[in-house]
């Protein structure tokens, strides 16, 4: 199992910009998948972006399209998810996690995009929205 640590959290004014890592030692290859998601006071977790592992094929939830990119340095160990234009409805716990050798990460039902199961999960990194 990998255990990736998150970090890059913080307080924001709405409009700012965070970016958020996930580093592990196993990540110098592409064959990790890292998924993120967050998970808002009181909420269930929700999906938020993920980056295949091979071609490195990504999915943004369309909740956060256009303003979030999730991306990877191999060099760094570590990936990444830049977050853009941030709203307060974004205040949340954000975790990321990886799978070996998993390609696509998100697979389609017929309705929605889900991220597969990746875990497991950090302690998370705090990001808060003021307005």
């Amino acid at each position: 199992e990998v255990h990736p640590v998150e970090s890059g959290g913080g307080l924001v004014q709405a409009g700012g910009s965070l970016r958020l890592s996930c580093t592990a030692s196993e990540f110098t290859t592409d064959d990790y998948a890292i998924a993120w998601y967050r998970q808002a006071p009181g909420e269930e977790r929700r999906d938020v972006a993920c980056i295949s592992s091979g071609d490195s094929g990504t999915y943004v939830n369309p909740s956060v399209k256009g303003r979030f990119t999730i991306s990877r340095d191999n060099a760094k160990k570590t990936g990444y998810l830049q977050m853009n234009s941030l709203e307060p409805e974004d205040t949340a716990v954000y975790y990321c996690a990886a799978r070996f050798r998993v390609s696509p990460c998100a697979y389609f039902d017929g309705s929605y995009y889900y991220i597969r199961h990746f875990g497991p999960w950090g302690q998370g990194t705090q990001v808060t929205v003021y307005s």
